[in-house]
């Protein structure tokens, strides 16, 4: 059992033991820059558990020392780390780790992301990595309008408690609701189609599968690499049938536990 560094401070678990640092030796005959193997082996612990919430890395001078790199390599590893919010720092004791949440959403009512974070106890945030109106052929086919037809897009990625969720790609009829062209993208959307754009969405079809995550998904999650995600799509109707929004949003593998009640049915 490893002995507890000097430096540690209160609330904190000693650094991480000696075998466990020789699993984060890169290895210098990859191609893969040497910060990225750094990144994706302490991340590849944390998820294996054998680095828990609330452990402390070593300082980014004793961590270069012991793996025989440069204080900026190891710098580097640590501010992407701390970027995507897996470590706090905490001066010359290290970078604690930060947990993922774990959350547990209950599915069978339509509901927006911010409305379902916070009945988790968790304080939502979203951040516009995209927006813009346009045209596409294979979009109106799915809300069954013409190929000319425009349609607002908006690539988002919502946070619970700072913590990168979900990467969505969102389309909305404009034909329909032709005021969501002058939304700002804050706060809730479906908020602003009711009160704005006068519709109020009733019901929604949606589909879940396993993917793996894309180049995209995998930086805004700080993946080292592609890692396991739930891939929802959703068609949200209003009351009078039409398809308003069309959602593809990938949620991070690691974080998402869904539940669902079922219903026994009766015997005949």
């Amino acid at each position: 059992m490893s002995k507890p560094d000097s430096d540690s401070p209160a609330g904190l678990k000693s650094h991480i033991p000696t075998d466990l640092i020789d699993k984060l030796r890169p290895d210098r005959n990859l191609s893969e820059p040497v910060y990225q193997q750094l990144m994706r082996r302490i991340l590849g612990l944390i998820e294996s558990g054998d680095i828990g919430e609330n452990s402390s890395l070593p300082s980014e001078r004793m961590l270069a020392e012991k793996l025989d790199l440069s204080r900026t390599t190891v710098k580097r590893c640590y501010d992407e780390l701390r970027t995507q919010n897996y470590l706090t720092s905490k001066g010359r004791a290290g970078s604690a780790i930060n947990a993922v949440p774990r959350v547990s959403p209950e599915l069978g009512r339509l509901k927006g992301f911010s409305e379902e974070m916070r009945e988790l106890g968790l304080v939502p945030s979203s951040r516009l990595l995209k927006k813009s109106i346009l045209s596409n052929r294979t979009i109106a086919s799915v809300f069954r309008r013409p190929s000319t037809a425009r349609f607002l897009r908006l690539v988002r990625l919502r946070l619970g408690d700072d913590v990168p969720l979900s990467r969505e790609v969102a389309w909305y009829d404009l034909t329909a609701a032709p005021d969501l062209a002058e939304w700002d993208a804050s706060g809730s959307i479906y908020q602003f189609l009711q009160a704005a754009c006068g519709i109020r969405l009733v019901r929604a079809e949606q589909t879940i599968e396993a993917v793996m995550s894309t180049k995209e998904e995998a930086h805004v999650f700080g993946f080292a690499e592609p890692a396991p995600c739930l891939l929802f799509k959703r068609k949200t109707y209003s009351g009078t049938g039409q398809i308003i929004e069309y959602v593809e949003g990938t949620f991070r593998g690691d974080a998402y536990v869904y539940n669902i009640n079922l219903n026994i049915a009766p015997t005949t």
